[in-house]
């Protein structure tokens, strides 16, 4: 040979032991002080700068890469993992689950199939997501990344199954009849997403008026499917919200069950927002009739606090799910021993290179039991009903949405200001709370009122929490109008 033989493993393991342990040690005090840090912090100009420097070359000593990262990546987070982080939606992990991910990666498991024990792992993972809503053994379901696949994945189904050819084959040209689906206008935008991959374009997607409790309007459903069959379209899908994620709004689920049966659709939910309530002793009637559905999309990485990323895909009829994924490849041709003798899981959904996300789920479940992971929901579920409360007594302060779940919808108010006025101030409320590292939260536009919004997903957030976010708003409300407005 005329080259030398190298690997990327160390000659000498026992600097990078020592050094492991040490990133182990900083972690455990990174979770363990959390508390005492700012939600978020601004990255400085030289930080930003770090980030532009050229492709390396040659190699650095490996305690000098973990310093860079110490320095300029771990010291301005999202936060959300922080106590007052309820911006947009999303899980503030936890410790097994990231100790889960880490040993995924040492493993290196590829986890499209083959007869492997993370394989296994996989599929027990899908089954208990099965079973915490309410599915059948008897039904399908893939790990995905997260509640945006899950649910393309799930229309991409309904799609194959109500197109009357065979779409895989004929492509969707040849669809006899114009399908379409059917949402509440609050529904999340990835089914716009989901419209224009599946092929089918953003008018297949009907979304029709909420009521004042931000839910599907049935009545008005029921016309639009009687209208678009008098048009010679096919209805094909109602797209049913368990939560939705401006207000967590939950649809009446029986009722458009129902519906999808008279009319022969397919009925799919949403549940990234709230399906998981399932599991959630005191609340869990909230979604009564989820298990009526034909699919649902959920989310491991919001209340299961599953490290980014993990999304599962839930489908009843596990035939239907096989016949919209499945491939064959002489590259892949299965055998009765060996590697190549089990189920291909990528047969399942889009990915043949996946990822072994299931073992931070699997191992935090088993740890802390589901029981506890529903203790949780209903906890952050109190939390935002004691949140609302602070709201009512407080002058300053107005609900602009009824409180469902754990989404509190509000604004702080003044007589004196015309309505783009109040949107600027909340506005800047929201960003100085940021900037500040007191609390992190979004806002949004709910039948066109503009307010601030509050999703405690995180199960690191205690009453005294939100007892301080509503002091410092209002004082930092109070400051702004001073400044701005007098």
């Amino acid at each position: 040979m005329n080259f030398t033989e190298e690997t990327l493993d160390p000659k000498n393991w026992e600097p990078t032991r020592k050094l492991a342990h040490k990133m182990v040690d900083d972690a455990v005090d990174y979770l363990q002080n959390v508390r005492d840090r700012q939600v978020w912090q601004a990255m400085p100009s030289e930080v930003e700068e770090k980030f532009k420097t050229a492709l390396p070359n040659e190699p650095s000593d490996l305690k000098n890469v973990y310093q860079n990262f110490v320095n300029n990546v771990s010291n301005y987070p999202m936060g959300n993992i922080h106590p007052r982080f309820w911006m947009w939606y999303m899980g503030s992990s936890n410790f097994t689950g990231a100790m889960g991910d880490f040993m995924a990666a040492i493993l290196g498991s590829n986890l499209g199939g083959g007869n492997h024990a993370a394989a296994r792992v996989d599929d027990q993972v899908v089954d208990w997501c099965k079973e915490m809503v309410g599915f059948p053994e008897s039904a399908s379901g893939t790990l995905v990344s997260g509640g945006s696949m899950a649910n393309i994945i799930c229309l991409t189904i309904a799609r194959n199954v109500k197109a009357n050819i065979d779409i895989r084959e004929e492509g969707v040209a040849a669809i006899p009849k114009r399908l379409k689906f059917y949402s509440s206008d609050q529904v999340h935008g990835c089914h716009e997403k989901g419209m224009e991959i599946l092929g089918l374009g953003n008018k297949a997607l009907q979304k029709i008026r909420s009521n004042e409790n931000f839910e599907i309007d049935i009545n008005a459903l029921k016309q639009a499917i009687e209208d678009d069959k008098k048009a010679g379209l096919n209805p094909a899908c109602v797209i049913a919200n368990a939560g939705t994620v401006n207000t967590g709004a939950i649809d009446n689920l029986k009722a458009l069950a129902e519906i999808c049966r008279k009319e022969n659709m397919w009925f799919h939910i949403d549940g990234c927002i709230g399906a998981l309530i399932a599991i959630a002793p005191q609340n869990k009637q909230l979604i009564s009739g989820m298990e009526l559905g034909d699919s649902v999309a959920l989310d491991p990485h919001k209340w299961l606090h599953a490290p980014f990323e993990v999304g599962c895909a839930i489908i009843k009829n596990k035939q239907d799910h096989f016949n919209t994924f499945s491939t064959s490849a002489e590259y892949l041709e299965g055998t009765k021993r060996g590697i190549p003798a089990a189920k291909w899981l990528h047969n399942y959904s889009m990915q043949i290179s996946r990822g072994f996300r299931a073992l931070k789920v699997w191992l935090s479940i088993q740890e802390h039991g589901i029981d506890k992971f529903g203790r949780l929901i209903d906890q952050n579920i109190s939390q935002a009903m004691y949140l609302t409360d602070l709201i009512n007594k407080n002058k300053n302060l107005e609900m602009v949405a009824p409180t469902k779940i754990n989404i509190v919808n509000f604004k702080f108010i003044s007589n004196n200001l015309i309505d783009e006025e109040l949107k600027e101030l909340n506005m800047e409320i929201m960003l100085r709370l940021q900037e500040t590292g007191i609390a992190a939260i979004s806002d949004t536009t709910v039948h066109k009122k503009h307010c601030l919004r509050v999703a405690i997903c995180n199960h690191r957030t205690l009453i005294s929490d939100l007892e301080f976010f509503v002091d410092e708003l209002v004082r930092i409300g109070n400051d702004i109008l001073k400044e701005k407005f007098d």
